[in-house]
């Protein structure tokens, strides 16, 4: 590992933090700082239906409650889709992606129509309704107003990136299976970007050399090294951390139920003993 290590935090402001964020905010503060570097923090609020102005409030709290401090400004997806737009314009002057106008209705009536729907890490694969239209369809569809998200041709993509590869601190060298995503979506109608497109760009605009994260976010990385390679962006050092379980071994999350910093402190619960248990959690 490099000297200068630049880690970042980046939730997104749907709800308050509880223990699983708070293990992997420090998971990656703890490396940066190891190593003189910065640790960064970047609020992923590209979903306007979801993300709330008091949850950015929140997250800072809860953050400056364990003890965590960052570096620099804290930097929100929302003020950069101009950067997601332009990688997206770049995607498409190579052919590589294509405008999807399938409902959510007709994909699923599509996938249980079908005996063998092949299937990925997050679930059913899209099944390319709209992969082979022609362009003319496709320009008159988009002129007349109808609703679209963009996908990415996964096989036309990794067959130009060609054969790919990324490290992982726990994994190893990992062959990049892209293609084991399908046709993922880089931009819908109700936001102009998608996980996978905005964060593969500002890891690179942000120099981060380390992206610390959990174990469930381990096969989206072979999208991202995709993303980088077409992109000509830098591969970053993952380190993908286990999740954090529940009594019944349930993933701690916010739709779960789990206990909030905030409900915490308000208990009483000491900070920085709570933080040495996470971090002790960390060195098993």
């Amino acid at each position: 590992m490099n000297a200068l290590s630049i880690s970042r935090f980046a939730p997104s402001p749907t709800g308050r933090l509880h223990l699983g964020h708070a293990f992997s905010a420090l998971c990656a503060h703890d490396l940066a700082r190891a190593k003189g570097g910065r640790f960064l923090l970047r609020i992923e609020d590209i979903d306007p239906t979801r993300c709330r102005p008091e949850h950015v409030a929140g997250i800072l709290e809860d953050l400056r409650w364990l003890g965590l401090g960052w570096d620099g400004e804290v930097v929100f997806q929302s003020e950069r889709l101009p950067l997601y737009a332009e990688a997206l314009d770049r995607l498409k002057a190579m052919g590589l992606v294509y405008p999807c106008f399938c409902t959510r209705a007709r994909i699923a009536a599509e996938i249980a129509a079908s005996a063998a729907a092949p299937h990925g890490p997050d679930g059913p694969l899209y099944p390319g309704l709209c992969r082979e239209l022609g362009e003319d369809e496709r320009a008159a569809r988009i002129a007349a107003g109808e609703a679209h998200a963009w996908r990415l041709d996964i096989a036309r993509a990794a067959a130009r990136a060609g054969p790919l590869a990324w490290h992982d601190s726990g994994a190893g060298e990992i062959a990049a299976t892209p293609e084991v995503h399908g046709d993922v979506v880089l931009a819908r109608k109700d936001a102009p970007t998608s996980y996978h497109l905005a964060v593969t760009v500002d890891d690179a605009a942000q120099g981060v050399t380390d992206v610390v994260r959990g174990q469930d976010l381990f096969a989206a990385t072979h999208v991202h090294r995709l993303l980088q390679a077409l992109l000509g962006l830098p591969a970053p050092r993952y380190h993908h951390h286990p999740l954090l379980t529940d009594e019944k071994g349930e993933r701690l999350a916010k739709r779960a139920g789990s206990p909030t910093l905030a409900s915490m402190r308000e208990a009483g619960v000491d900070a920085g003993a709570l933080a040495e248990r996470l971090r002790a959690r960390a060195k098993q």
